[in-house]
């Protein structure tokens, strides 16, 4: 009769990653949990070889006697083997039957107690993870809030300059209305002047006219004068004469 073996226990995945704690890349090194210390699991794997050691022997024991009471002939030896290989298999059934319920619960507590070492390991490396998480949720701040400091330089820059090129507009602007206003004042001078020199030419004109009238009057009282002079000429002549 063989004796019933305990049940292995394989590492529980974990659930998120659906591989074993001791195969993740970017945990820390740490030890894979066993069930039990090893001096514990040891003391186990003595008594239950002792204990299935002890119910082979009753077995043995029992074919023995069973033998020799057959090979006696005498049915009173007969019945106290049989009797005898009936008590001792049964002493060797509940041999079995208690290591068999042994090693069940021996691999339902090493099960939990993996289980509380992987739920210990996930809480670990949960901390870790958030750990990690917050350490690169701080780079990323200090990253954005030094690109943040630089955007808000650049910014105030822009608007100092574009203070100075408003500024610089609003100079070149008046400086324009100016001389647009000069313009128009030099235009409404140069209309006058135009004016003027219409005028002027006008008069210019009337001036040469006007002088061409008398350069034909003074032509006519120098005939008219001559003319006279001519005669009184004349008449003195006569008059010296006549003397």
């Amino acid at each position: 009769m063989t004796s019933p073996s305990a049940p292995s226990v394989t590492p529980a995945t974990e659930p998120s990653t659906g591989r074993t704690p001791s195969s993740s890349p970017t945990s820390a090194p740490t030890s894979t949990p066993t069930s039990t210390p090893t001096s514990v699991s040891a003391s186990r794997r003595r008594q239950r070889s002792t204990r299935l050691t002890v119910a082979t022997l009753l077995l043995v024991v029992a074919a023995v006697v069973v033998l020799a009471a057959a090979l006696s002939g005498s049915w009173v030896a007969g019945v106290v083997a049989g009797v005898s290989a009936v008590l001792l298999g049964a002493a060797a059934t509940r041999i079995t039957y208690s290591e068999l319920l042994q090693s069940r619960r021996d691999a339902n507590r090493d099960r939990a107690e993996q289980a509380q070492a992987y739920r210990r390991m996930a809480e670990e490396r949960s901390v870790e993870h958030a750990a990690h998480v917050a350490a690169q949720v701080g780079d990323v701040r200090s990253e954005l809030g030094a690109r943040l400091a630089e955007r808000e330089t650049a910014l105030s820059e822009l608007e100092a300059e574009l203070a100075k090129l408003q500024k610089h507009d609003a100079e070149t602007t008046r400086r324009l209305l100016a001389e647009t206003k000069r313009a128009q004042e030099l235009e409404r001078e140069g209309a006058l002047t135009a004016r003027s020199l219409d005028a002027a030419e006008e008069r210019a004109a009337e001036a040469i006219v006007r002088m061409a009238e008398l350069e034909a009057e003074i032509d006519v009282l120098r005939a008219e004068v001559e003319t006279v002079t001519a005669a009184w000429r004349s008449a003195e002549a006569t008059r010296r004469r006549r003397a």
